[in-house]
């Protein structure tokens, strides 16, 4: 028996006669989706002898309890949409709703993540893409989020009111189809402040600080929303536990000396796809230069793309060397052999989209045995 692996109740260790390695079976996923990015999850002999990463006393404060387990973390609440594919579970709720907040709260979830923008009237709104779209007159209408003001937001998609319309909600995908929103369980737009009032109060919040990747921010801009975010924040978060996060290199720094004037205890982490794409700021290329960023900015985590730290595992010892938690993120951590691996190799949480099944397959969660 491997370390950890009595965890993982739905995932069957086989060994393979031919390799040397271990294969992995699992009732719940179908062959597609076990048998993506095979290729990026490493072999056991590429896992270090101990796990490599241990969280520092400030996180072991924020994760209360889970310093000798993995943390896992809810993708925009029970998974995001993804109106294009074939599995139904990826259109099952309403991401970044209210509703799917409290559905991945009844698995063994930490936190829910979660996109926050701003408004143009200085609303702090939960919503991920940078344009939202619509039809009107029988044209398409795309606005930047940002450009909108809260009640304009709110008209769009489901109502809470049952006597309004809302705007028909459409949605751009990667290839640039664009698709009717629909989803089986469908829930109206909701601010930060709806979420800290109405999301059951046990559950961290991990708060993406979304900013486009195609604009070029003054200090003063990303400050400003930052700060309109800090002040729900320290209005409603209580004893939540609350953890930021940001792609965008110069927000993550913000954020953390803003830290200083709203003296919420939350922690600050970067995003990086690790080198997965290229970007002009050399900064969100690669995992060492995540750990310079988080060095010479006071951070107290990344959040990786898991193909990045598959491919380059001797990074978890010097995240570990830097007293740096790691999370993760991306399509592997759908898959319960990837987030097994990840286990082994020391990381510290992962953010799921299949709350249901990977909550089942690491096993009973502390909270549910007391």
């Amino acid at each position: 028996m491997f370390p950890f692996a009595c965890c993982f109740q739905h995932i069957s260790p086989i060994s393979d006669p031919n390799s040397g390695t271990l294969a992995f079976r699992s009732r719940s996923l179908p062959m597609a989706l076990k048998a993506a990015h095979v290729s990026d999850v490493p072999t056991l002999d590429q896992v270090p002898a101990t796990p490599s990463v241990a969280l520092s006393s400030s996180l072991t404060r924020l994760f209360k309890g889970t310093a000798e387990r993995l943390v896992v973390i809810g993708h925009r609440g029970k998974g995001m949409n993804a109106l294009a594919s074939p599995d139904r579970r990826l259109k099952e709720v309403k991401e970044n709703s209210l509703r799917s907040f409290n559905e991945a709260a009844r698995f063994a979830i930490d936190f829910v993540e979660f996109d926050v923008q701003v408004t143009k009237d200085d609303c702090p709104i939960i919503f991920h893409d940078n344009l939202i779209l619509t039809e009107e007159h029988g044209n398409l209408s795309e606005k930047h989020v940002t450009d909108l003001c809260l009640g304009e937001f709110l008209s769009y998609g489901p109502q809470r009111d049952p006597a309004k319309v809302g705007k028909p909600l459409l949605r751009k995908t990667k290839d640039g189809r664009i698709l009717t929103w629909d989803v089986e369980a469908d829930d109206p737009f909701c601010t930060l402040q709806d979420a800290f009032q109405g999301v059951d109060s046990h559950l961290g919040f991990n708060i993406e600080l979304k900013f486009d990747d195609h604009v070029i921010y003054k200090e003063e801009q990303l400050a400003r929303a930052l700060r309109v975010v800090l002040r729900v924040v320290f209005e409603f978060a209580k004893e939540r536990p609350i953890v930021f996060s940001s792609f965008q290199p110069d927000a993550a720094r913000l954020m953390r000396g803003l830290q200083n004037v709203y003296p919420v205890p939350t922690q600050v982490f970067f995003l990086t796809n690790g080198g997965t794409e290229i970007y002009r700021d050399a900064r969100r290329n690669s995992l060492d230069e995540a750990v310079k960023l988080c060095m010479a900015s006071g951070l107290q985590g990344i959040v990786s793309e898991v193909r990045a730290f598959f491919r380059n595992p001797a990074a978890a010892a010097r995240i570990k060397e830097s007293n740096l938690a790691l999370l993760t993120y991306g399509q592997l951590n759908n898959v319960p052999k990837a987030v097994y691996m990840q286990q082994l190799m020391g990381v510290n949480g992962v953010i799921v989209d299949l709350v249901k099944e990977i909550t089942e397959a690491l096993g009973p969660h502390p909270m549910q045995l007391k």
